[in-house]
């Protein structure tokens, strides 16, 4: 069976200061910039890997999600446990002195894991958990 990940999504509760994150700080492409009745849908991607993406997504859109659930979701977002996602890069030191640089809020230095990587962590504009890893 061949099957890839094509994208995944990330909520975002101001759109301009995660496309700045996105593009700027950790040199994403941005493949589209769609909007709908006042919200915004952001698709980025590392360069040179035009099958992967990331869509930076207002949370709860779904119609099927209620009040109650948004409120869990805006709270869960405002404190960073909502969502998140693992990259990889070839030097974890070098990305995170960009991070660094860009002003990202740090989560975690890079360090040595014992389970075989090296990594950091930094939390996007919306809270969402962005764990950066390197293959020792």
């Amino acid at each position: 069976m061949d099957i890839s990940i094509s994208s995944s999504f990330l909520p975002h509760d101001d759109p301009d200061a995660s496309l700045a994150f996105y593009r700027d700080v950790l040199g994403f492409e941005v493949r589209d910039d769609v909007g709908y009745d006042g919200m915004r849908w952001i698709t980025v991607g590392p360069a040179g890997q035009p099958g992967t993406s990331i869509v930076l997504q207002p949370p709860a859109v779904d119609p099927g999600v209620t009040e109650d659930e948004r409120r869990v979701i805006a709270e869960m977002m405002a404190k960073g446990t909502y969502a998140g996602i693992l990259l990889s890069t070839p030097d974890v030191d070098s990305v995170f002195d960009r991070l660094q640089a860009g002003d990202a809020e740090i989560v975690q230095e890079p360090i040595d894991q014992p389970f075989g990587v090296r990594d950091c962590a930094v939390r996007d504009p919306a809270g969402n958990l962005i764990r950066i890893q390197q293959a020792r």
